[in-house]
């Protein structure tokens, strides 16, 4: 079995931005690497962002706010510009508190513990002088792009937001040719990570890679989950049958009472329970179970196999 021995080598580390080189790659595998890790990087990298927005004497998006330069659309447009990132909680309300002839930034958002927001110089309002602006911001965590049409909003006054949440903005790679000793169709893959400055480059590669072995785990050594068995529905005649009564079914008086007592007082009951356990109804035995059967079958059903 080929077994890689290359490196990870940081050649470039900026606040937002890191060159990586993975040398040396056997041939071919600096461009299946560079697909697969640049695909997992703009999509399945878990982030946080913001899904919706409450403010203070609005109800809805389009409106607007006395004494605010922005209208609504423009002020949520900017909202969604904020970055942050959760340690422990998947979602978190945070509040925006201005007041007064000022420019509003994301630095005047009270955050609690565990709640980084990584461009606190992004501005979101412009308020006049005596006009005060209140908003609760709610952050989630997710992967993708979530648009504001599947956001969970049952509050008036709650306006949902477009959420994306890969911390990811930007991958490139390319591949060049290298040396080890004599051979020279080695790959040295250089990849080039920009993010919103919510994760580290690095930590993301290193992420990316794990959710592609989980991925190739996977083939050569399954998890097998076992889904629960969907009962078929049912057609109206079919439910009308499961609602009658164990007496409606025509059984002696006697085998009706039991089955009553038993805790099976309808059709649907009996269908749920198998033979040992209709056989184990107090008064009830084997010949009674066998005219249970015989009754249910009349009517096209029968006793859950054991």
């Amino acid at each position: 079995m080929l077994q890689p021995t290359f490196t990870v080598v940081p050649e470039t580390i900026e606040k937002n931005h890191a060159r990586l080189t993975l040398e040396p790659l056997e041939k071919g595998y600096g461009h299946t690497l560079g697909v697969s890790l640049r695909r997992v990087l703009l999509s399945s990298i878990q982030g946080a962002a913001v899904t919706k927005v409450r403010i203070d004497g609005i109800q809805h998006q389009f409106s607007s706010l006395e004494g605010m330069r922005e209208d609504i659309v423009e002020f949520v447009l900017n909202v969604k510009q904020l970055r942050f990132s959760l340690e422990k909680e998947d979602e978190v309300v945070v509040k925006l508190e201005a007041k007064g002839d000022k420019t509003v930034t994301g630095k005047d958002i009270s955050l609690p513990a565990g709640v980084v927001l990584a461009n606190p110089e992004q501005e979101l309002a412009t308020l006049a002088a005596k006009k005060s602006l209140s908003a609760e911001i709610t952050i989630a965590r997710g992967r993708g792009y979530a648009p504001a049409s599947e956001q969970d909003v049952s509050t008036l006054g709650d306006i949902p937001v477009d959420a994306s949440f890969s911390p990811i903005t930007r991958v490139a790679y390319k591949v060049e040719a290298t040396r080890v000793g004599r051979r020279t169709d080695f790959d040295n893959l250089i990849i080039d990570i920009w993010t919103d400055g919510t994760i580290d480059a690095k930590d993301a590669l290193e992420k990316a890679a794990k959710i592609l072995v989980a991925h190739f785990k996977q083939i050569f050594d399954p998890i097998i989950v076992e889904t629960p068995e969907v009962e078929p529905e049912l057609t109206p005649a079919e439910n009308e049958v499961m609602r009658l009564t164990v007496e409606e079914l025509d059984l002696p008086t006697r085998i009706a009472n039991a089955l009553r007592k038993g805790g099976y007082p309808t059709v649907k009951d009996l269908c749920n329970a198998d033979n040992d356990s209709i056989a184990k109804v107090k008064n009830l035995g084997e010949k009674s179970v066998d005219i249970v059967v015989a009754a249910l079958q009349q009517k096209g059903l029968d006793l859950k196999k054991s």
